[in-house]
């Protein structure tokens, strides 16, 4: 399959580890904004038009989900074992949901469904791409996987799967792969994220080992739990 890049080799800097970091970075940056920071306070005018802190916290949030969903499908790619990898997902998505409905309601009970449901169903509409047979069953599996996307309200609904699943399916033609940006809420600013993962160097970096890999895993429903407690003020 021919690879249509935007960088040469050189100029690709960032490794798996640092899209890591960097994504980490903006999701606590949104989280924070979304549940802590007012939204009508404004930072800063610029020709008579007001900058609230609230958005501009939120805009550097979408980079997150698409370095996360790129280093989900980097992991299918170079995993050894893909049902553990898959099983990973789905735990981390069952123990995430008790600090994501904290965080959203304040008590246990929330229609919506954390990030980790949308790459897990990610991850199985990739699975249907590489090893369903026949072209109808693959057709028939990815509805089936965003209808369900629909249905459990997970985080980026159904936007967010076939965000994953057309990534997956064009990671040969970075050309074409930032349109996959327009499925996705404030597009414009989540276009942008393409130039940290148009810089990804395909190696993995310093995060190796099981103790830093699931670290990373575990940040997610941590700093959730932690913002639950600051914004409903448990701590006081």
């Amino acid at each position: 399959m021919t690879t249509y890049r935007f960088l040469p080799d050189k100029m690709r800097i960032l490794s798996g580890s640092a899209l890591k970091v960097i994504a980490v970075i903006t999701m606590l940056i949104d989280h924070i904004a979304s549940h802590l920071v007012p939204q009508r306070w404004v930072w800063f005018s610029v020709f008579g038009m007001d900058v609230t802190l609230y958005r501009v916290m939120r805009n550097i949030g979408r980079w997150a989900f698409p370095i996360f969903c790129l280093l989900m499908i980097e992991g299918f790619l170079h995993t050894r074992n893909r049902v553990r990898y898959g099983g990973s997902l789905l735990l981390f998505a069952l123990i995430s949901e008790i600090p994501w409905n904290l965080v959203h309601s304040g008590n246990l009970l929330f229609s919506g469904q954390n990030i980790f449901f949308t790459l897990y169903l990610g991850y199985l509409g990739i699975c249907a791409l590489e090893y369903l047979p026949h072209f109808m069953l693959k057709m028939g599996a990815l509805v089936a996987l965003a209808v369900l996307s629909v249905a459990l309200r997970v985080d980026y609904s159904v936007g967010g799967f076939a965000f994953i699943v057309l990534l997956y399916a064009l990671r040969e033609n970075e050309l074409a792969r930032p349109l996959t940006a327009f499925l996705l809420n404030n597009h414009w600013w989540t276009l942008s994220a393409f130039i940290p993962i148009s810089l990804y160097n395909g190696k993995r970096g310093f995060v190796t080992g099981p103790v830093l890999k699931y670290a990373f895993y575990v940040f997610y429903p941590l700093h959730l739990f932690v913002i639950y407690l600051i914004k409903y003020r448990v701590l006081f």
